[in-house]
């Protein structure tokens, strides 16, 4: 049998070794030319063409070639629609639904879950079929971690910037809100709700979110992103306020506000806020204080309240 070139082969760059195999070619003679031409094996029975630098798409179009009843969800869901949640970057299990519930788990990177799924909750992206934005919503809020459920819904309420892409919202309080009460007997549906209630549209970073999220655990209730303004008449923003207290509390860091010079920026802010007659005093912490030192904060937090309460006496 005359063999095909392994690249005709391949689906959106995916190889499946199974086809190549169907197609004619010796599996010991495979598996030479594949790493001969510099293919990429992904899993066992995939590989990525040359060339190709493997990213998440190409990884769950290698699942979902095995596996096409799958559909994407969770975290890889989040991910492609680009929703932020705090461990970006970090390497997490591909995530799919199984809609016909049944019981498999491909790979231990891969997480399966058996859950039922409307004609209306599946979107075509990227040539993969994945969750809605809200159910994506709804699937981690039911789920948690409350962190990570809580950074994702603030994400997708709002304009961000995602690995250099400018998004716009992707859904609205009142969606998920709808779909989590439409479904109330499914487990985990009361819990979400009342993480839902923790939910902050106005929060501008990961960083923030998880960072209002630790002074509630403290009993710390501030104003996000309060408006204020300078002696001037200036417009000013400030992440988060106590207002009573005069304690204004910025989260900086490249990470979470892109390039040096809007570092820049945000240090001119900063010096512009302590012109506000609402500021009598202004704590800046880093991403990593609020991701790693969340106790440190809240020290420094109630520290300020202290030295604030005894200047007013």
């Amino acid at each position: 049998m005359e063999q095909r070139d392994l690249r005709a082969l391949a689906d959106s760059g995916v190889l499946l070794t199974s086809r190549a195999v169907e197609a004619g070619w010796p599996r010991r003679r495979l598996t030479r030319a594949l790493r001969g031409e510099g293919w990429t094996r992904l899993r066992q029975g995939a590989w990525a063409e040359p060339g190709r630098e493997p990213d998440l798409v190409t990884h769950l179009r290698a699942v979902l070639l095995r596996e096409p009843r799958l559909i994407v969800s969770h975290g890889s869901a989040a991910a492609l629609w680009r929703i932020e949640l705090p461990g970006n970057g970090r390497a997490a299990p591909l995530e799919f639904i199984d809609p016909r519930l049944t019981v498999r788990r491909p790979s231990s990177d891969v997480r399966v879950h058996r859950l039922p799924l409307s004609t209306g909750d599946v979107l075509e992206r990227q040539g993969l079929r994945l969750t809605t934005p809200t159910r994506t919503l709804t699937d981690l809020l039911r789920r948690g971690p409350r962190d990570e459920a809580v950074v994702a819904v603030d994400s997708a309420l709002t304009h961000r910037r995602v690995g250099h892409v400018r998004r716009a919202p992707l859904t609205r309080l009142d969606e998920i809100t709808g779909a989590l009460r439409s479904a109330e007997r499914a487990q985990g549906s009361v819990r979400a709700l009342s993480w839902l209630r923790l939910c902050d549209p106005r929060a501008g970073s990961p960083a923030e979110t998880v960072a209002r999220l630790r002074m509630y655990d403290a009993g710390l209730h501030p104003e996000s992103q309060a408006e204020l303004r300078t002696p001037d008449g200036r417009r000013r923003i400030v992440d988060f306020l106590f207002r009573a207290a005069g304690l204004g509390v910025e989260i900086e860091g490249y990470a979470y506000h892109g390039t040096r010079a809007a570092h820049r920026q945000d240090i001119n802010r900063f010096n512009q806020l302590l012109r506000c007659p609402e500021i009598r005093s202004l704590l800046r912490f880093s991403a990593e204080d609020v991701f790693h030192r969340a106790a440190y904060m809240v020290e420094e937090i109630r520290a300020t309240f202290a030295e604030l309460a005894g200047d007013s006496k």
